[in-house]
């Protein structure tokens, strides 16, 4: 396993000790768990924005659930 090393103030240090004590977690799986969470979360945003900037870009356009109903049926109750 690859070992990655940071530098942190000792109040930082401090605080993301109590952290992972409040997690019930080790130190390492805490920075790691939410450091690729937050990343994660950043790459999907990126991703989302970049198909909807092709798709404003295409020209395509988007119809209402009410076309698709009229088109292929509603509901049957």
């Amino acid at each position: 396993m690859a070992m990655i090393s940071i530098r942190v103030s000792e109040a930082e240090k401090d605080w993301l000790t109590h952290m992972a004590e409040f997690y019930g977690t080790s130190l390492s799986d805490l920075i790691k768990k939410y450091s690729m969470e937050q990343l994660e979360d950043k790459y999907d945003t990126l991703m989302a924005e970049a198909a909807y900037k092709h798709y404003q870009e295409s020209g395509q356009k988007t119809v209402s659930m009410q076309e698709v109903i009229d088109e292929f049926g509603g509901f049957k109750e």
